[in-house]
């Protein structure tokens, strides 16, 4: 099938891998064709993973309507800040019928068609969002990509959820195994794991990420007390999720540690572990576990829990420390119900919205 991959992270990368060498159609964009140069003179990346390293031919372009004609679905494995400006580049462009797939979301399927109704857009679309980055991956320079291990369950939610199963028919296409739809896109949201794992790890190490030239968040820092606090925040996610409706499986973050169960299966934390791609500097002020696993994926969880009448005192108490840590307030510039204009809707309105689109 014809897909565009929009971005040059770590996830695009392995996306517009893994799909050229699937056979589809690829069109792989990026804003910036300057940071392309390389792949574009060696005629693709490298991609390693279990079955060792091989190259792939892909074409980069910085045309987004070139990149975005006829593609029946468009990733977009992007940093959720990003995301609104990627909408309004997006709306002049989008045709009857595309999808949108964000790994995941943070909401952002509702700021995305909130943002391209707003530019004027009346495609027929469908906005996509999951729990988590379809791979275990790191970019090893310019032209090579990792990948440790890709998910094998994505619970995906879409929006407007009427359009479910077209979303979901384009979305497997490239996923075939892994895509599990789940109720509508607020459902999607709150499976995201980034904002159950990552704050305790910097938080709680954030005196040896700062003292080190790198440290393994994941692997040093996954201790006994900071598996704990994991536990007790995300059974405030799964609270939110059942006073809202949402029904099992919750895909609990336990499972990432000691089953086969969770979205990447096969225990995957050990082969994070084992890779020491994790091995790292982080900067507490300016890095997306930050900036996006707290700013935007834990103040949202704090907002919904508010919203929905649900005690969230460990998420609040790490969103609290993460603005005293980045010298930012999150509750009030992060991305909450009340920053995206729906803390003053009912419930029923907003299911309503959920369902039939804005």
């Amino acid at each position: 099938m014809k897909v565009a991959v929009l971005g040059g992270g770590n996830g695009s990368y392995a996306a517009a891998a893994d799909f050229a060498e699937a056979g589809h159609d690829v069109r792989w964009w990026r804003r910036d064709r300057a940071s392309f140069a390389d792949v574009e003179q060696a005629g693709g990346i490298t991609l390693t993973d279990h079955e060792g390293s091989r190259k792939i031919a892909v074409v980069p372009t910085d045309d987004l309507a070139a990149a975005l004609k006829g593609a029946e679905l468009i990733v977009a494995p992007t940093p959720a800040f990003a995301q609104e400006d990627i909408a309004t580049k997006l709306a002049p462009h989008l045709e009857d019928g595309q999808v949108i797939y964000l790994p995941p979301g943070t909401f952002g399927s509702y700021l995305m068609m909130k943002r391209i109704r707003d530019a004027g857009s009346k495609a027929d679309i469908a906005i996509a969002e999951t729990g988590t980055l379809p791979w275990l991956t790191r970019k090893q320079g310019p032209l090579e990509v990792r990948v440790t291990t890709r998910a094998s369950r994505l619970p995906t939610g879409v929006l407007p959820a009427k359009h479910t199963d077209h979303a979901i028919k384009a979305i497997a296409a490239v996923f075939p195994a892994s895509i599990e739809p789940v109720e509508d896109a607020l459902s999607g949201a709150l499976m995201n794991a980034g904002p159950i794992i990552h704050p305790p790890l910097i938080l709680m190490n954030a005196g040896p990420i700062e003292h080190f030239d790198r440290w393994d968040i994941h692997n040093e820092g996954t201790q006994a007390s900071i598996r704990r606090t994991h536990t007790a925040l995300d059974n405030e996610r799964m609270a939110i999720r059942e006073a809202l409706g949402y029904g099992a499986p919750h895909f609990p973050l336990a499972d990432h540690y000691e089953t086969s169960n969770w979205m990447y299966g096969n225990l995957a934390h050990d082969k994070l572990v084992d890779s020491g791609d994790w091995h790292e500097k982080l900067d507490l002020k300016s890095h997306r576990y930050m900036l996006e696993d707290v700013g935007m994926g834990l103040a949202f969880m704090v907002s919904v829990g508010d919203w929905a009448g649900v005690p969230c005192p460990v998420a609040a108490g790490l969103l609290a420390i993460a603005g005293a840590v980045a010298e930012r307030d999150f509750r009030a510039e992060g991305r909450t119900m009340e920053q995206i204009g729906l803390a003053g809707e009912s419930r029923e309105a907003v299911q309503t919205m959920l369902r039939e689109g804005l």
